[in-house]
């Protein structure tokens, strides 16, 4: 075969590779699950996060758990002026990220206990703001699916030996309501409101602290509510049946999908599935608790319109 050929023909074997200018799935990178975790429970850099209330853990959780609640990796002012659970400060949240036991070598799985999977997809985008997102990963199914696989259950509290990680190199996934207000209409960006349908389309209205936020939608986003990223079992859906709701939405190969919800919790675990399809993702962390306080922001409410 002539050089020529034979440079060709490599080249096009290269090209076909799945090594070369492709990565891999994500799903198999963000995901684990029970038989995974059982071949890697003594593993010395697990770091596995319960996430549920404490009642829920004494009685029973994966053994080697810690507990985590929202507030610890998370700051609320508890005031009608005030935001709600917001990302710390670097330095803080590496601090409160240590106390969980996360050093910089650890390989951090999630799992909600019962129904927890957005606060569960909080802890996750937290990790992931931190820059450890690449060490950190989901148990599909949570606590149920462990269970369900013959996994024993320990009432044993976990001794809580701190971590130790270096400065945090966090990355730019939080952005604000001006972000929001440039981006909502430009290409290759899709707003997408990952609150109940209800809510949503103006039926009901949301708020904190005795202050109701305004009917409707972010003007121009799309509606992926958080529980249709997993089934009746609480398992992620397939990367087909996820395709299928982001199309529906409208959401293009490559856009960058800019979440939102009420407080930003419930819009982490439709981010966590627009990163199972490789978006890249940004969280509106004020969400809708921020937006509807600005009366320049513009809102649609899709009931204001019906009969």
């Amino acid at each position: 075969m002539p050089k020529q050929a034979q440079f060709l023909a490599c080249l096009l074997a290269l090209l076909a590779s799945p090594m070369l200018g492709a990565t891999s799935d994500p799903r198999s990178t963000l995901i684990v699950d029970s038989k995974w975790l059982d071949a890697h429970q003594q593993d010395a850099n697990l770091v596995l996060l319960h996430v549920g209330d404490a009642q829920q853990y004494a009685a029973g959780h994966i053994p080697g758990a810690r507990l985590v609640a929202l507030d610890d990796i998370s700051v609320s002012e508890h005031t009608g002026n005030g935001l709600m659970l917001e990302l710390p400060p670097p330095e803080d949240l590496r601090k409160r990220l240590e106390k969980l036991g996360i050093s910089d070598a650890s390989k951090v799985v999630v799992y909600y206990g019962q129904d927890w999977v957005s606060p569960s997809t909080r802890v996750l985008f937290t990790l992931q703001h931190a820059g450890l997102g690449e060490r950190a990963v989901l148990l599909d199914g949570g606590m149920a699916a462990w269970t369900a696989q013959g996994g024993a259950l320990s009432s044993e509290p976990v001794p809580l030996k701190p971590g130790a990680l270096a400065p945090l190199r966090t990355q730019p996934l939080v952005v604000d309501a001006d972000f929001v207000r440039t981006h909502r209409a430009r290409p290759g960006f899709t707003v997408i409101d990952g609150r109940a349908a209800v809510y949503y389309d103006g039926v009901e209205r949301g708020g904190q602290h005795g202050q109701q936020e305004r009917a409707g939608h972010i003007a121009g986003a799309r509606s992926i509510p958080f529980t249709e990223i997993t089934d009746e079992q609480l398992l992620l859906r397939s990367q087909a049946e996820l395709r299928a709701l982001f199309d529906a939405a409208g959401v293009k190969p490559g856009d960058t999908v800019i979440g939102y919800c009420h407080i930003g919790q419930q819009a982490t675990a439709m981010l966590y599935a627009a990163r199972l399809l490789g978006h890249p993702i940004k969280l509106y962390d004020g969400s809708y608790q921020d937006w509807s306080r600005g009366s320049a922001n513009p809102v649609e409410n899709p009931s204001a319109s019906k009969p």
